[in-house]
């Protein structure tokens, strides 16, 4: 935002913005060493030590075929999923009573402390996606959900477009 003489709200004339600006992360440079599932692959794109993130954390994630995860939640943590590739099925709830499904373009928001399980919905496809949270701690509580059978589909609609 600037004032009316055309000067930022706040002076950043003393921070060197070539080192300090925008990071861009080539695709074939993620880092693996990050914390990993079986039957997912993780990569780092954006964190403290990659780009000087403070607040976020960015990445990709590959789900094997037919893979799923245990029942979980992140803590305080907000995520987001963008589907690259694939169908993902999220189950949720105290019993992961609810389920939807997200393809190619899909946009997931997981909420903190959600209770949830992450699946690759094709017994013969991997499933690709970018995820973003927000804080960089690798924070997962598994849970010990005795899942129903049966979980009620839930739209991916939005409370706008009803």
């Amino acid at each position: 935002m600037s004032n009316d003489d055309g000067r930022h709200d706040a002076d950043h004339s003393h921070i060197d913005w070539r080192e300090n600006g925008v990071k861009v992360i080539p695709g074939d440079a993620l880092d693996p060493n990050t914390a990993q599932t079986p039957g997912m692959n993780r990569a780092t794109a954006i964190n403290h030590a990659r780009a000087g993130a403070e607040k976020i954390w960015a990445g990709t994630v590959t789900i094997h075929a037919n893979a799923k995860t245990g029942a979980h939640h992140h803590g305080d943590l907000e995520s987001i999923i963008y589907v690259v590739k694939g169908k993902a099925r999220m189950r949720w709830g105290d019993n992961l009573e609810f389920t939807a499904e997200a393809g190619p373009g899909d946009f997931i928001f997981v909420p903190p402390y959600v209770p949830h399980q992450e699946i690759n919905a094709s017994q013969n496809e991997t499933l690709e996606c970018v995820l973003v949270r927000s804080g960089q701690d690798p924070v997962v509580v598994n849970l010990d959900i005795e899942p129903v059978e049966k979980p009620e589909h839930v739209r991916w609609i939005d409370p706008i477009h009803k």
